[in-house]
């Protein structure tokens, strides 16, 4: 929808665009679409079990070190080839780093759904195919904080430490400070009562503050928003009441918009030409081969089946629009 309202189609004409979509309009539209995106990292963050990561057996911790490891140099040999071409004069490590990760990540949240709905959460290549995303998922977002902070810091490297330092920081107080609270909470909420209204509310609330201090740090928003799903305690009714609250509030309006917003400011006729189509066609095909090659060959190498291997590799090849938020940071940080 936002690719047809945008420059691409309908917003070709100017004075069209202008109409429909005036600036105070587009500031509001980015707002709610960003608002949006801090609670989507936070369900991200919600359906990841730290817990259960630390139990991620070896087969799937060595499935999902492939998963990323092939994508990852794959990604950073395609970003020198956009650099020499039409990427001339962007910030050499930053770009390396978002490129990588932006073909290198699993949409969990897609692949779950998936995987829920074909009925093999349970199987053994649902429960390898799940631990595996989720480690490549925190993998993908720690290096991703890794490149906005070294986008954000201009040209010195001690700026760039010190953002790192700080977010590192960050980080442990959650875990020490706020987790504990969160903990409380979670355990005043017992199985079969309802959960208390000021929890919620001061747990959504936490969202936006935790947003609000990585930003101001350097990394970005959506990586407190993250953190704080992630340190929410996930035993009892206290995180499933939180997705319910607003699960369909952010995946029914606030997605959408993120999705227009992006559709907006892309320019699908700027692909002319022969070495834009062949730049594209070799940004998708190493996207895809990295993660189904790298996956499928050391899952055979681990005694996986070849069907079971194969079907990994197509399962971890999931994408979705945690690549599109990658990508539109990346944007933004140029």
């Amino acid at each position: 929808g936002g690719i047809l309202l945008g420059p691409s189609a309908l917003g070709r004409s100017t004075a069209y665009l202008h109409a429909v979509f005036p600036q105070r309009s587009l500031t509001v539209l980015e707002t709610l679409a960003d608002v949006g995106l801090l609670y989507f990292l936070f369900l991200v963050g919600l359906e990841l079990d730290p817990k259960a990561l630390r139990r991620t057996g070896k087969k799937a911790l060595i499935i999902a070190v492939a998963g990323i490891g092939l994508p990852l140099l794959l990604g950073i040999g395609t970003s020198y080839v956009l650099r020499a071409t039409i990427c001339k004069g962007v910030n050499g490590p930053p770009f390396l780093v978002f490129m990588a990760v932006a073909l290198s990540i699993t949409a969990f949240p897609v692949l779950a759904r998936i995987l829920a709905e074909l009925k093999l959460l349970t199987t053994d290549v649902g429960r390898i195919a799940m631990s595996a995303a989720a480690v490549n998922d925190v993998a993908a977002w720690i290096l991703l904080a890794l490149a906005i902070a070294l986008s954000s810091s201009g040209k010195s490297p001690l700026i760039s430490l010190w953002v790192l330092l700080i977010g590192v920081g960050f980080i442990a107080f959650m875990v020490t400070a706020v987790r504990p609270v969160l903990v409380w909470m979670g355990n005043r909420c017992p199985e079969g009562e309802p959960v208390k209204e000021v929890y919620i509310c001061a747990t959504l609330t936490l969202v936006l503050a935790a947003g609000f201090i990585t930003d101001m740090i350097g990394i970005h928003a959506l990586f407190g928003a993250f953190i704080v799903g992630l340190i929410v305690p996930k035993e009892g009714p206290f995180a499933g009441v939180l997705v319910e609250k607003i699960e369909d509030l952010v995946s029914g309006l606030f997605l959408p918009l993120y999705f227009v917003a992006s559709g907006l400011k892309t320019n699908v006729a700027t692909i002319s030409g022969g070495l834009s189509w062949a730049l594209l066609a070799l940004v998708i095909f190493t996207a895809c081969f990295g993660k189904i090659f790298g996956t499928f060959a050391v899952a055979l190498a681990c005694k996986v089946p070849f069907r079971e291997s194969l079907a990994l590799g197509l399962l971890m090849n999931t994408k979705g629009l945690v690549e599109l938020i990658v990508l539109n940071i990346g944007k933004d940080r140029k």
